[in-house]
């Protein structure tokens, strides 16, 4: 297991390099200059020039990447911000709270709503409520998130005034920001859960148990949903590492202070540093989501425990 963990660790490391150079390549193929952005249309020339040479902005390239790199191997050290002068982690870290607490609600709905959901749909396959039940997922699928945003801010509240349309300081603050966020989870969910519920049923050892006399309760709660939930673990992992990154625009919408909206903030002021620093730590959050992900299998299946050793 140790030596499972540390692999995956050390494959992290190219994987961050890999995403750190793609995003530095398209940020310096970016139009517009940063210096000009953040300096003002009143800047000087000089101004201009001496921005550039602080920064670093005036060097091929490759030198400037090289920098950049050696800089967050050696010192831990992601940049400043051009238009707060804080460190980039400084900033990252003041926002992230908020972002991991609206993946973390919205999550909880997916796997309180979905997993109930695929179970009954499976158990009723072909029923009125599983029907009923395909139906809103495939609208949840299709549905995307910042239409959805605004359609629950029209109705609770600006039609039925019950809850806030911005903020996210408190409890009602934070329910439609993770209901719009939560609904293609909720979808996906109930989708992989009938899936795999219907494949673990129609198996062997299943028509065994209830051949056994053993209650239908018992061999759907115990016997197959225990052998199912492999698949919906892996699932409802990926979900969460992509509602770690995919909270951009439910942020933008809602008026949430966290990751995603300091990075739209920072792209539309060209605060390069920021940028990069931050699609850095969200894929670095996936990373490590994954890595949890696949050591979870351990703890629910046996035979996977095994092949760690």
């Amino acid at each position: 297991m140790v030596k499972y963990i540390v692999r995956r660790v050390l494959f992290l490391i190219p994987v961050l390099v890999g995403v750190a150079f793609c995003v530095f390549t398209l940020l310096y193929l970016t139009p517009g200059d940063p210096a000009k952005m953040v300096l003002g249309d009143l800047a000087t020339e000089s101004a201009i020039r001496d921005f550039r040479e602080k920064e670093g902005l005036d060097k091929p390239f490759l030198v400037q990447f090289g920098n950049y790199l050696y800089k967050a191997v050696t010192q831990g050290d992601i940049g400043r911000s051009y238009v707060t002068k804080r460190p980039v982690m400084t900033e990252i870290m003041a926002t992230f709270p908020a972002t991991l607490k609206l993946a973390t609600f919205a999550i909880v709905i997916a796997i309180v709503l979905g997993l109930p959901c695929g179970i009954l749909s499976a158990i009723k396959q072909y029923s009125a409520f599983d029907t009923v039940t395909m139906i809103l997922a495939m609208i949840g699928l299709s549905m995307p998130v910042f239409w959805l945003g605004l359609l629950l801010i029209l109705l609770f509240s600006v039609y039925l005034r019950w809850l806030p349309s911005s903020g996210f300081d408190t409890f009602k603050a934070m329910i439609l920001p993770s209901l719009a966020l939560s609904a293609q989870s909720v979808s996906m969910i109930t989708r992989m859960t009938r899936s795999s519920m219907l494949e673990v049923i129609r198996a062997d050892y299943i028509r065994t148990a209830r051949s056994k006399g053993q209650k239908e309760s018992v061999v759907i709660w115990v016997h197959a949903l225990h052998n199912a939930l492999i698949p919906v673990v892996t699932l409802c992992g990926l979900q969460f590492g992509s509602l770690l990154a995919g909270a951009i625009l439910t942020e933008s919408i809602f008026a949430v202070p966290g990751v995603g909206r300091l990075m739209v903030e920072s792209i539309k002021a060209r605060d390069y540093p920021v940028v990069q620093g931050g699609v850095l730590f969200v894929a670095a959050a996936f990373s490590v989501v994954n890595l949890l992900v696949d050591l979870l299998y351990a703890y629910i299946d046996p035979r996977i425990k095994a092949q760690y050793r």
